[in-house]
């Protein structure tokens, strides 16, 4: 007789599908959620305020807080962290955000240099 057999058309353990990760509580939930609240009101205050009298101060501050928020949702709403699937999920986001940034950081250095290479010519510099 097989496995199959013996254990029934309905055991648990052959249904089972590697699920063992937590899939987060109420609490976690929670903070992540306040965190992105508190996150997202932070560039619009900074906006809206005039607070920092400087734009590039500014712009650094929405940034960072764009990345945070980034890491909060990564952490509280994915689950993403070294336990879960033997860290292999982590792995495979990492591989992803690298990607993505060769592949955004390549096509802004492309376009800045189509942009410097296709300048029309001074009219000082024409043929003489």
């Amino acid at each position: 007789m097989s496995t199959t057999q013996l254990a029934g058309p309905h055991a648990p353990e052959l249904h089972g599908h590697g699920d063992t990760h937590g899939h987060g509580t109420r609490r976690g939930y929670v903070i992540g959620f306040l965190l992105s609240v508190v996150l997202t009101a932070i560039p619009f205050w900074l906006v809206m305020t005039e607070t920092l009298f400087s734009t590039p101060a500014t712009a650094v501050a929405i940034f960072a807080c764009a990345l945070l928020q980034i890491v909060v949702h990564v952490v509280y709403f994915l689950h993403l962290n070294t336990r879960s699937e033997g860290g292999w999920t982590l792995i495979a986001f990492i591989f992803t955000v690298v990607i993505v940034g060769i592949t955004i950081g390549g096509s802004i250095w492309v376009m800045y240099h189509l942009n410097t290479n296709m300048m029309p010519m001074m009219p000082s510099m024409g043929s003489r």
